[in-house]
């Protein structure tokens, strides 16, 4: 079972000594079923406890499979084999007593221009095709975010975000794509390194343009019954 996200009121947390509130103790364990440095980089910069396991799934578009739909089902079938990855490590009795309860977030990046989704690049001559195709237009970043909380259904949500790319000279493009960063990145290109210096504008949420949307992390969370601050380190 899995549904779209339609968070309602934000749990509500106790009062701290201090007088102010505080989310309660982590519900659980958060896996990251992710191999993206990028993902991780974002969950730890919110100081949170959470461990990488990556889930792997076939990416292949389905027959006329919409950018949107795409990203949805590829986050909703991660986060679905990240958590039947960790029932299989319970049942053969690999799991810490720590690990009882596992919400396990996942996500996937697209980037759309003239409605053609472009992945990763096979190679440095797709990464200049890519690099070509974006520059000096308005391209747009797609993420798929989905949580399985414990014995619950799968929550899915889509953020998306407007990038302009200036526009290149051959030799930017060249640069750029020897420098190998556009490797392993969606559009070729990583808005949080050197593809900085060729991005424009951007139009919607920044954390989504990295590949972790984290505002609809927070919702995702919310309409779950939960708080992702509750996972923040003591």
């Amino acid at each position: 079972m899995s549904k779209t996200v339609s968070p309602g009121a934000p749990p509500v947390w106790p009062a701290s000594a201090e007088g102010g509130i505080r989310p309660t103790a982590a519900p659980g364990h958060l896996i990251l079923a992710s191999a993206s440095p990028r993902r991780r980089e974002l969950l730890a910069s919110l100081d949170l406890d959470f461990t990488v396991r990556p889930a792997t799934v076939d990416e292949t578009p389905n027959p006329g499979e919409r950018p949107r739909d795409l990203v949805r089902r590829l986050a909703r079938e991660k986060a679905e084999a990240g958590a039947r990855n960790g029932e299989q490590a319970s049942s053969e009795g690999a799991r810490d007593a720590g690990q009882g309860h596992e919400w396990v977030l996942a996500a996937d990046t697209i980037v759309v221009t003239e409605g053609e989704v472009l992945g990763k690049p096979a190679d440095r001559t797709e990464a200049r095709a890519m690099l070509e195709r974006l520059q000096g237009r308005w391209h747009l970043v797609l993420t798929g975010v989905a949580l399985r909380p414990p014995g619950g259904d799968t929550l899915h949500a889509v953020e998306s975000t407007r990038v302009l790319f200036a526009e290149l000279t051959p030799e930017q493009i060249d640069w750029y794509a020897e420098t190998g960063e556009p490797d392993d990145k969606a559009g070729a290109y990583a808005v949080q390194g050197l593809g900085a210096l060729f991005v424009s504008e951007i139009d919607g949420n920044y954390s989504n343009v990295v590949g972790l949307p984290l505002p609809t992390v927070r919702q995702l969370f919310e309409g779950a019954g939960s708080d992702i601050r509750a996972f923040r380190r003591a």
